[in-house]
Protein backbone atom coordinates (compact mmCIF):
# COMPACT_ATOMS: atom_id res chain seq x y z
CA UNK A 1 0.00 0.00 0.00
CA UNK A 2 1.14 3.06 -0.74
CA UNK A 3 2.34 5.36 1.50
CA UNK A 4 -0.28 8.61 1.61
CA UNK A 5 1.26 12.14 2.21
CA UNK A 6 -0.35 14.58 3.47
CA UNK A 7 -0.48 18.35 2.29
CA UNK A 8 1.54 20.54 3.35
CA UNK A 9 0.65 23.94 4.73
CA UNK A 10 0.82 26.82 2.38
CA UNK A 11 2.34 30.18 3.15
CA UNK A 12 -0.87 32.12 2.59
CA UNK A 13 -1.89 30.18 5.63
CA UNK A 14 1.14 30.74 7.53
CA UNK A 15 0.46 34.64 7.14
CA UNK A 16 -3.05 34.75 8.34
CA UNK A 17 -2.79 32.93 11.44
CA UNK A 18 -0.99 35.72 13.22
CA UNK A 19 -3.70 38.39 11.35
CA UNK A 20 -6.53 36.80 13.33
CA UNK A 21 -4.42 36.80 16.58
CA UNK A 22 -4.09 40.56 15.95
CA UNK A 23 -7.88 40.90 15.10
CA UNK A 24 -8.81 38.98 17.96
CA UNK A 25 -6.93 41.54 20.65
CA UNK A 26 -8.40 44.42 18.91
CA UNK A 27 -11.20 43.10 19.30
CA UNK A 28 -11.15 42.09 22.86
CA UNK A 29 -9.38 45.39 23.55
CA UNK A 30 -11.94 47.53 21.47
CA UNK A 31 -14.49 45.58 24.02
CA UNK A 32 -12.37 46.67 26.91
CA UNK A 33 -12.79 50.09 25.87
CA UNK A 34 -16.23 50.12 25.13
CA UNK A 35 -16.83 48.43 28.46
CA UNK A 36 -15.01 51.09 30.59
CA UNK A 37 -16.80 54.27 28.65
CA UNK A 38 -19.63 52.26 29.32
CA UNK A 39 -19.22 51.65 32.95
CA UNK A 40 -18.00 55.61 33.09
CA UNK A 41 -20.75 57.10 31.44
CA UNK A 42 -23.33 55.46 33.32
CA UNK A 43 -21.01 56.34 36.84
CA UNK A 44 -21.71 59.96 35.82
CA UNK A 45 -25.02 59.42 34.87
CA UNK A 46 -25.99 58.10 37.98
CA UNK A 47 -24.04 60.89 39.74
CA UNK A 48 -25.61 63.60 37.60
CA UNK A 49 -29.25 62.63 38.74
CA UNK A 50 -28.18 63.83 42.18
CA UNK A 51 -26.40 67.16 41.61
CA UNK A 52 -28.05 70.55 40.12
CA UNK A 53 -25.30 73.21 39.02
CA UNK A 54 -25.13 76.49 37.12
CA UNK A 55 -22.59 79.09 36.11
CA UNK A 56 -25.54 81.84 36.63
CA UNK A 57 -23.93 82.88 40.29
CA UNK A 58 -21.98 85.20 42.14
CA UNK A 59 -20.50 86.11 45.09
CA UNK A 60 -22.81 88.53 47.11
CA UNK A 61 -22.64 90.82 50.15
CA UNK A 62 -23.65 93.68 52.18
CA UNK A 63 -23.33 96.81 50.12
CA UNK A 64 -24.23 100.40 52.11
CA UNK A 65 -24.73 103.16 49.90
CA UNK A 66 -23.09 106.14 51.79
CA UNK A 67 -25.49 109.22 51.02
CA UNK A 68 -25.34 112.78 52.23
CA UNK A 69 -28.77 114.56 53.77
CA UNK A 70 -27.95 117.53 53.11
CA UNK A 71 -26.40 119.47 50.15
CA UNK A 72 -23.23 120.89 50.46
CA UNK A 73 -19.91 121.53 49.06
CA UNK A 74 -17.05 118.83 50.25
CA UNK A 75 -14.49 120.61 52.09
CA UNK A 76 -12.24 117.24 52.90
CA UNK A 77 -12.22 113.23 51.91
CA UNK A 78 -10.95 111.24 55.30
CA UNK A 79 -10.81 107.82 53.71
CA UNK A 80 -8.99 106.35 51.10
CA UNK A 81 -10.18 104.28 47.96
CA UNK A 82 -10.59 100.36 49.30
CA UNK A 83 -9.99 101.46 53.07
CA UNK A 84 -10.88 99.43 55.95
CA UNK A 85 -13.21 101.44 58.30
CA UNK A 86 -15.27 101.00 61.56
CA UNK A 87 -18.82 101.90 62.15
CA UNK A 88 -19.44 105.76 62.61
CA UNK A 89 -16.00 106.67 61.44
CA UNK A 90 -15.93 109.90 59.65
CA UNK A 91 -15.81 109.90 55.84
CA UNK A 92 -16.66 112.99 54.31
CA UNK A 93 -17.00 116.63 55.56
CA UNK A 94 -19.11 118.93 54.22
CA UNK A 95 -19.21 123.15 54.75
CA UNK A 96 -20.89 123.55 57.73
CA UNK A 97 -20.72 127.58 57.51
CA UNK A 98 -24.77 127.87 56.70
CA UNK A 99 -25.66 125.35 59.02
CA UNK A 100 -24.05 126.98 62.04
CA UNK A 101 -25.87 130.22 61.11
CA UNK A 102 -28.73 128.66 60.90
CA UNK A 103 -28.59 127.03 64.87
CA UNK A 104 -27.37 130.71 65.70
CA UNK A 105 -30.46 132.20 64.24
CA UNK A 106 -32.92 129.30 65.68
CA UNK A 107 -31.26 129.92 69.48
CA UNK A 108 -31.45 133.82 69.58
CA UNK A 109 -35.33 133.31 68.43
CA UNK A 110 -35.44 130.47 71.11
CA UNK A 111 -34.18 133.41 73.32
CA UNK A 112 -36.35 135.93 72.20
CA UNK A 113 -39.42 133.37 72.69
CA UNK A 114 -37.81 132.86 76.22
CA UNK A 115 -37.72 136.31 76.94
CA UNK A 116 -40.97 136.94 76.21
CA UNK A 117 -42.23 134.35 77.90
CA UNK A 118 -40.59 136.08 81.11
CA UNK A 119 -42.03 138.73 80.40
CA UNK A 120 -45.77 137.54 80.05
CA UNK A 121 -45.38 135.55 83.30
CA UNK A 122 -44.38 138.69 84.73
CA UNK A 123 -47.53 140.60 83.72
CA UNK A 124 -49.59 137.60 84.97
CA UNK A 125 -47.68 138.51 88.53
CA UNK A 126 -48.72 142.18 88.48
CA UNK A 127 -52.21 141.40 87.36
CA UNK A 128 -52.88 139.14 90.13
CA UNK A 129 -51.50 141.37 92.74
CA UNK A 130 -54.29 144.24 90.81
CA UNK A 131 -56.73 141.98 91.30
CA UNK A 132 -55.81 141.24 95.11
CA UNK A 133 -56.57 145.23 95.65
CA UNK A 134 -59.48 145.88 93.44
CA UNK A 135 -60.90 142.96 95.74
CA UNK A 136 -60.09 144.70 98.79
CA UNK A 137 -61.36 148.00 97.44
CA UNK A 138 -64.51 145.69 97.21
CA UNK A 139 -64.21 145.29 100.36
CA UNK A 140 -63.41 148.46 101.81
CA UNK A 141 -66.46 150.03 99.41
CA UNK A 142 -69.42 147.36 100.98
CA UNK A 143 -68.03 148.36 104.34
CA UNK A 144 -68.63 152.39 103.49
CA UNK A 145 -72.24 150.85 101.58
CA UNK A 146 -73.01 149.23 104.71
CA UNK A 147 -72.19 152.18 106.99
CA UNK A 148 -74.24 154.38 104.47
CA UNK A 149 -77.12 152.37 104.88
CA UNK A 150 -77.24 152.36 108.58
CA UNK A 151 -77.21 156.07 108.60
CA UNK A 152 -79.78 156.53 105.93
CA UNK A 153 -81.83 153.78 108.06
CA UNK A 154 -81.08 156.05 111.43
CA UNK A 155 -82.38 159.18 109.68
CA UNK A 156 -85.39 157.51 108.57
CA UNK A 157 -86.43 156.17 111.65
CA UNK A 158 -86.04 159.71 113.62
CA UNK A 159 -89.02 162.17 113.60
CA UNK A 160 -88.50 164.04 110.20
CA UNK A 161 -89.24 166.64 112.15
CA UNK A 162 -85.78 166.83 114.60
CA UNK A 163 -83.76 166.23 110.86
CA UNK A 164 -83.35 168.52 107.59
CA UNK A 165 -84.53 167.71 104.28
CA UNK A 166 -81.09 168.03 103.35
CA UNK A 167 -79.61 165.95 106.04
CA UNK A 168 -81.84 162.98 104.05
CA UNK A 169 -81.25 163.32 101.18
CA UNK A 170 -77.45 163.53 102.04
CA UNK A 171 -77.81 160.14 103.27
CA UNK A 172 -79.54 158.72 100.79
CA UNK A 173 -77.07 160.02 97.88
CA UNK A 174 -73.96 158.45 100.13
CA UNK A 175 -75.79 154.95 100.00
CA UNK A 176 -75.86 155.21 96.44
CA UNK A 177 -72.49 156.73 95.77
CA UNK A 178 -71.25 153.99 98.16
CA UNK A 179 -73.47 151.10 95.95
CA UNK A 180 -71.59 152.49 93.03
CA UNK A 181 -68.97 152.35 94.11
CA UNK A 182 -69.11 148.49 95.44
CA UNK A 183 -70.16 147.82 91.81
CA UNK A 184 -67.46 149.62 89.95
CA UNK A 185 -64.90 147.75 92.14
CA UNK A 186 -66.59 144.42 91.63
CA UNK A 187 -66.30 145.02 87.20
CA UNK A 188 -62.81 146.53 87.92
CA UNK A 189 -61.72 142.94 89.38
CA UNK A 190 -63.83 141.43 87.00
CA UNK A 191 -61.38 143.13 84.26
CA UNK A 192 -58.61 141.88 86.15
CA UNK A 193 -59.69 138.41 86.42
CA UNK A 194 -60.07 138.43 82.77
CA UNK A 195 -56.85 140.21 81.45
CA UNK A 196 -55.33 137.50 83.75
CA UNK A 197 -56.77 134.70 82.10
CA UNK A 198 -55.74 136.54 78.98
CA UNK A 199 -52.09 136.04 79.98
CA UNK A 200 -52.27 133.10 81.15
CA UNK A 201 -53.43 132.17 77.37
CA UNK A 202 -50.36 134.80 76.66
CA UNK A 203 -48.35 132.14 78.80
CA UNK A 204 -49.27 128.65 77.38
CA UNK A 205 -49.20 130.14 73.72
CA UNK A 206 -45.61 131.62 75.01
CA UNK A 207 -44.76 128.35 75.88
CA UNK A 208 -45.68 126.79 72.92
CA UNK A 209 -43.87 128.85 71.29
CA UNK A 210 -40.51 127.87 73.14
CA UNK A 211 -41.06 124.25 72.19
CA UNK A 212 -41.10 124.96 68.65
CA UNK A 213 -38.26 127.34 68.87
CA UNK A 214 -36.30 124.11 71.12
CA UNK A 215 -37.61 122.02 68.25
CA UNK A 216 -36.09 124.21 65.49
CA UNK A 217 -32.69 124.66 67.63
CA UNK A 218 -32.62 120.79 68.00
CA UNK A 219 -33.27 120.20 63.91
CA UNK A 220 -30.80 122.94 63.21
CA UNK A 221 -28.32 120.93 65.46
CA UNK A 222 -29.20 117.94 63.72
CA UNK A 223 -28.19 119.33 60.25
CA UNK A 224 -25.12 120.53 61.28
CA UNK A 225 -24.30 117.24 62.35
CA UNK A 226 -24.99 115.64 58.83
CA UNK A 227 -22.07 117.91 57.37
CA UNK A 228 -19.99 114.97 58.79
CA UNK A 229 -20.95 112.23 56.80
CA UNK A 230 -20.33 109.49 58.71
CA UNK A 231 -19.82 105.18 57.89
CA UNK A 232 -23.33 103.36 58.57
CA UNK A 233 -21.38 100.04 58.81
CA UNK A 234 -17.78 98.39 59.02
CA UNK A 235 -16.48 97.02 56.06
CA UNK A 236 -14.56 98.31 53.10
CA UNK A 237 -14.72 101.69 51.15
CA UNK A 238 -15.30 101.49 47.55
CA UNK A 239 -16.69 103.10 44.45
CA UNK A 240 -15.53 106.55 45.76
CA UNK A 241 -17.51 108.57 43.20
CA UNK A 242 -17.32 111.98 44.96
CA UNK A 243 -13.73 114.63 45.35
CA UNK A 244 -12.47 117.21 46.92
CA UNK A 245 -14.75 120.63 45.84
CA UNK A 246 -17.18 118.37 44.42
CA UNK A 247 -21.14 119.99 45.55
CA UNK A 248 -23.05 117.18 46.82
CA UNK A 249 -27.13 116.84 47.02
CA UNK A 250 -29.29 114.39 49.48
CA UNK A 251 -29.49 111.06 48.58
CA UNK A 252 -26.38 111.67 45.96
CA UNK A 253 -24.09 108.36 46.15
CA UNK A 254 -20.49 109.30 47.25
CA UNK A 255 -19.42 105.43 48.31
CA UNK A 256 -20.12 102.50 48.78
CA UNK A 257 -19.18 100.13 51.86
CA UNK A 258 -18.73 96.42 51.94
CA UNK A 259 -19.51 94.91 54.97
CA UNK A 260 -17.89 91.90 55.82
CA UNK A 261 -19.39 88.48 54.91
CA UNK A 262 -20.18 87.01 52.10
CA UNK A 263 -22.29 84.34 50.23
CA UNK A 264 -23.18 82.83 46.76
CA UNK A 265 -26.35 83.92 44.63
CA UNK A 266 -27.20 81.22 42.58
CA UNK A 267 -29.78 81.17 40.09
CA UNK A 268 -31.04 77.81 39.10
CA UNK A 269 -33.71 77.16 36.90
CA UNK A 270 -36.72 76.09 38.31
CA UNK A 271 -36.41 72.43 36.63
CA UNK A 272 -33.40 72.13 38.77
CA UNK A 273 -35.07 73.30 42.22
CA UNK A 274 -37.23 69.64 42.70
CA UNK A 275 -34.99 67.99 44.91
CA UNK A 276 -33.21 71.39 46.09
CA UNK A 277 -33.69 71.65 49.86
CA UNK A 278 -32.07 73.78 52.70
CA UNK A 279 -29.27 72.62 54.51
CA UNK A 280 -27.93 70.09 50.94
CA UNK A 281 -24.25 70.17 50.46
CA UNK A 282 -23.06 72.43 48.15
CA UNK A 283 -19.53 72.65 46.06
CA UNK A 284 -18.62 76.52 45.11
CA UNK A 285 -15.50 76.66 42.58
CA UNK A 286 -14.81 80.25 42.35
CA UNK A 287 -13.19 81.20 38.90
CA UNK A 288 -10.60 83.46 40.37
CA UNK A 289 -9.17 80.85 42.97
CA UNK A 290 -9.60 77.57 40.96
CA UNK A 291 -6.95 75.92 43.42
CA UNK A 292 -10.01 74.37 45.22
CA UNK A 293 -13.18 74.12 45.49
CA UNK A 294 -15.32 76.39 48.84
CA UNK A 295 -17.38 73.85 51.10
CA UNK A 296 -20.96 75.27 51.48
CA UNK A 297 -24.77 74.44 52.54
CA UNK A 298 -28.24 75.74 50.77
CA UNK A 299 -29.48 78.11 53.36
CA UNK A 300 -33.00 79.63 51.47
CA UNK A 301 -34.68 79.95 48.17
CA UNK A 302 -36.37 83.21 47.26
CA UNK A 303 -39.84 83.45 47.54
CA UNK A 304 -40.27 84.63 43.75
CA UNK A 305 -38.59 84.01 40.73
CA UNK A 306 -36.10 87.29 39.44
CA UNK A 307 -38.54 88.46 37.09
CA UNK A 308 -41.44 89.08 39.31
CA UNK A 309 -39.31 91.29 41.44
CA UNK A 310 -37.85 93.39 38.02
CA UNK A 311 -38.35 96.34 37.01
CA UNK A 312 -40.67 95.49 34.88
CA UNK A 313 -42.51 92.09 35.57
CA UNK A 314 -43.82 90.35 32.68
CA UNK A 315 -47.49 90.45 32.57
CA UNK A 316 -48.17 87.29 30.89
CA UNK A 317 -51.83 87.98 30.64
CA UNK A 318 -51.77 90.61 28.25
CA UNK A 319 -50.26 90.09 24.34
CA UNK A 320 -49.23 86.48 22.90
CA UNK A 321 -47.50 84.31 25.90
CA UNK A 322 -44.73 82.68 25.75
CA UNK A 323 -43.37 80.15 28.30
CA UNK A 324 -40.24 80.72 28.87
CA UNK A 325 -38.39 78.51 31.89
CA UNK A 326 -37.80 81.06 35.35
CA UNK A 327 -34.89 81.18 37.20
CA UNK A 328 -34.80 81.21 40.96
CA UNK A 329 -32.20 82.79 43.50
CA UNK A 330 -30.79 80.78 45.98
CA UNK A 331 -28.72 82.04 49.15
CA UNK A 332 -25.88 79.38 49.29
CA UNK A 333 -23.77 79.78 52.79
CA UNK A 334 -19.72 79.00 52.92
CA UNK A 335 -18.90 76.26 55.82
CA UNK A 336 -15.28 77.00 55.79
CA UNK A 337 -13.61 80.35 56.89
CA UNK A 338 -13.27 82.49 53.71
CA UNK A 339 -12.33 85.39 55.40
CA UNK A 340 -8.77 84.48 53.99
CA UNK A 341 -9.88 84.68 50.51
CA UNK A 342 -10.32 88.28 48.84
CA UNK A 343 -13.66 87.24 47.66
CA UNK A 344 -15.80 90.70 45.99
CA UNK A 345 -19.86 90.81 45.43
CA UNK A 346 -20.10 89.94 41.94
CA UNK A 347 -17.65 87.13 41.04
CA UNK A 348 -18.27 84.46 39.05
CA UNK A 349 -18.76 81.00 40.75
CA UNK A 350 -19.77 77.78 39.67
CA UNK A 351 -21.94 76.27 42.40
CA UNK A 352 -22.73 72.07 42.94
CA UNK A 353 -25.76 70.92 44.97
CA UNK A 354 -25.85 67.55 46.34
CA UNK A 355 -29.72 66.96 46.37
CA UNK A 356 -30.12 63.58 47.17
Amino acid sequence: MDDVRLPEPSRLDTVDEPLKKNRAGAFLGLAAVLALLGGTATYFWLAARHVESTDDAFIDAHVSQVSPQIGGRVTAILVRDNQVVTAGQKLVEIDPRDMQVRLMEAQAQQAQTAASLGQVRATLAVRQSDLGQAQANIRVAEADLIQAQQDLARYRAINPRAITRQQLDNANAATRAAAARVEADRQAAAGMRAQIEVTRAQITASEAALEVDAAHVANARLQLSYTTVSAPASGRVTRRTVELGNYVNPGQALLAIVQPGTWVTANFKETQLTDMRPGQHVRVHVDAFSAHDLAAHVDSLQSGTGAIFSALPVENATGNYVKVTQRLPVKIVFDEDVSGIPLAPGMSVTPTVTVR
